[in-house]
């Protein structure tokens, strides 16, 4: 299967030159999320658009809730912690990926090329934070042409869709508390510079210098480091 694809891929693109339309963002701007804990109630509204907006397997998720423990009974709390890819400026998966199907736009989101990618596991792997499923399929990832793919990796596109379009994320717009946050790094007066800025934040698995772009304000973190034992 693997071989038929990359068989396609070097016919009908050519190892060096992907689909432009996926490859280009803006690069004056560079996209984040801050994810305020303080406001999340785990409601899981923005895990449903999610779903909805990009065609997510019911078995899958793009976005989710994590819900952990910290205690001993009867001493026990229970935390909120919305996951998702981080688009990363030094992602593992980007790396690994043998046909270049995973890449960094310039505004730095993170992506899959599916017409490239040949479903060999590789980047799920790579990834230290869980975000990256096989989608069985069928689904169009809101191609123009309404071409479907399956049996490739998939993960959070911070609909880049959407936001090439001017729109938010489905996960932000759907968030009623306004936990979710998504805008420009380098605007220095858009909402997430500000956060950033105003609050103290924290990243998961900072230590592996992935350098990741989801910003989470009041995070615990004693539980960042625990996101190797979520079962999706």
């Amino acid at each position: 299967m693997a071989k038929k694809k990359l068989d396609r891929i070097n016919e009908n693109w050519g190892p060096k030159y992907p689909r432009p339309e996926f490859r280009h963002g803006d690069p004056e701007k560079k996209y984040a999320m801050v994810i305020d804990l303080r406001k999340c109630i785990g409601c899981h509204a923005c895990s449903i658009a999610c779903k909805q907006e990009n065609e997510v397997p019911l078995k899958h998720y793009r976005s989710w809730v994590k819900k952990i423990e910290k205690g001993t009974y009867p001493n026990v709390k229970t935390f909120n912690l919305p996951r998702l890819c981080n688009h990363c400026d030094r992602p593992p998966c980007v790396l690994v990926c043998p046909v270049r199907a995973s890449f960094i736009r310039e505004d730095g989101v993170t992506l899959i090329d599916f017409n490239r990618c040949i479903g060999c596991k590789a980047c799920i792997a790579a990834c230290p934070y869980n975000a990256r499923f096989m989608n069985e399929g069928p689904f169009t990832n809101h191609d123009p042409k309404h071409t479907e793919y399956k049996d490739t990796a998939d993960k959070c596109s911070f609909c880049a869709h959407r936001v090439d379009n001017g729109a938010l994320p489905a996960c932000v717009l759907s968030c009623m508390t306004k936990a979710r946050v998504f805008g420009d790094m380098n605007d220095p007066e858009s909402e997430v510079s500000k956060l950033i800025h105003l609050y103290p934040t924290q990243l998961i698995k900072p230590g592996l210098g992935t350098e990741p772009k989801v910003f989470y304000i009041d995070a615990d973190s004693s539980i960042m480091g625990r996101v190797e034992e979520d079962k999706r």
